[in-house]
């Protein structure tokens, strides 16, 4: 029977839409038979969620498999596609079978609707049986499932937030907008501060924190559930921070993979996560801003900020095909005296849509910094504060709270405010 903490998190996820999880460091190999398919898993192996994994695919399906594997080490997973009758492709793996190592798992992606060839092929152990015409997301959330533990919640959303340039307000947005998120759309949410010499995410809540993102990325040998806990501080009841020291001892020279053991676990522990990305191009910034769930891009209306936003938009749509595109919304529209561009010559010229115009309003804006408080907190109804629910709704696909029960806390954060409390 569900507990009722179970049927919590399974509400987190928005209906009718299952994330997918990134891969593993996995090795994949695919023996396709048709152009179509193997068009397929070239797509799917460009895809983000694959990064990780190290991938093969040729021709020649299943008796090409065999003979591959006759002396060679299997990999952790195959792919076959098969247009064979069911008798030869059932002699393909029992051959296959033979020279197969324990946990490599076999997926098989076959042209005929036959339940009786399905109970056949997983009582030989195969691990799923796809039917052809199939998409890139198709084979992206096999393989991914693969690897999903027996019953694990459902994967946490990662929003990567960043300015078309410096001084937009990116950083300002993205902490709101995770407030929002864990407050107004009832939906446990870490904020990470990704800007580690100069971030303000601890300035903006008002925190201190002793220890933060700096021990996670510059320890990595000693991160787990655990140590994420004790980095974690306390925003509010839904909202944790995880915040950057904002001290200049030593320079982020970072690797490019040097944030995915945290953003794995995170992923794996609350239903939100929001990134709040520093505007410079670094290897490991780039990797962060492309493998993100869902991209805000924060600009201005004016003409850099329209040229940044059209590189970084056109970047995503050529690296994130089976993404979403990314979100766009104008900061600061309104500034007294300031020309600006206007949001529907700004949307044509970067070619996607303003999700949202955040208007400029120096005295709200700067008496929240100040004090270390939301815009929610300052003034919790008007315009602002409706721009910030309405870019919340949409990236998480959630709506307002109603408030009508206590929230359940996801454990990672519901651990960490018992120990604080």
């Amino acid at each position: 029977m569900d507990t009722l903490q179970d049927q919590d998190l399974r509400s987190e996820i928005t209906p009718g839409e299952v994330l997918i999880a990134p891969l593993p460091r996995v090795t994949i190999q695919a023996f396709c038979e048709t152009p179509g398919v193997a068009a397929i898993m070239q797509a799917a192996v460009a895809d983000r969620r694959m990064a990780k994994t190290h991938a093969r695919i040729q021709m020649g399906g299943p008796a090409a498999a065999v003979e591959a594997f006759r002396t060679a080490p299997t990999p952790n997973v195959i792919v076959l596609e098969t247009v064979s009758d069911p008798n030869a492709l059932v002699a393909h793996l029992d051959a296959l079978a033979q020279s197969c190592d324990s946990g490599t798992k076999v997926v098989v992606i076959g042209h005929v609707n036959d339940v009786q060839l399905y109970r056949d092929l997983i009582r030989r152990g195969v691990s799923e049986y796809l039917i052809a015409p199939l998409g890139t997301l198709d084979v992206l959330r096999t393989l991914s499932e693969l690897y999903a533990a027996p019953g694990a919640q459902a994967v946490g959303r990662i929003i990567a937030v960043m300015g078309a340039k410096g001084g937009v307000g990116s950083s300002t947005l993205a902490h709101n907008i995770a407030w929002t998120i864990a407050s107004s759309l009832d939906s446990s949410t870490v904020i990470v501060d990704l800007d580690i010499a100069y971030g303000t995410a601890g300035l903006d809540f008002n925190q201190d924190p002793p220890q933060g993102i700096a021990e996670a990325v510059f320890a990595p040998e000693r991160l787990d559930a655990n140590m994420l806990d004790r980095l974690l501080s306390r925003c509010s009841d839904n909202l944790a921070l995880l915040a950057a020291p904002a001290m200049l001892d030593r320079t982020c020279d970072l690797p490019e993979d040097a944030f995915d053991q945290l953003f794995d676990l995170l992923r794996a522990s609350v239903p939100t996560v929001v990134l709040d990305v520093p505007h410079l191009w670094t290897a490991w910034a780039k990797r962060a801003l492309l493998a993100a769930d869902e991209v805000i891009i924060v600009a201005e209306a004016e003409l850099a900020s329209l040229r940044n936003t059209k590189n970084l938009l056109d970047l995503m749509r050529s690296t994130r095909p089976n993404d979403s595109q990314a979100r766009l919304v104008l900061n600061k529209v309104g500034v007294p005296k300031r020309p600006e561009i206007d949001a529907s010559e700004f949307s044509k010229a970067v070619g996607t849509e303003v999700l949202c115009s955040v208007p400029f309003d120096a005295q709200i804006f700067g008496t929240a910094a100040n004090n270390g408080q939301m815009i929610a907190e300052v003034q919790g109804k008007g315009k602002v504060n409706e721009g910030l629910v309405q870019i919340a709704s949409a990236v998480t696909g959630r709506s307002e709270s109603k408030r009508g029960r206590a929230s359940l806390l996801e454990p990672l954060v519901a651990k960490l405010m018992r120990r604080k409390a």
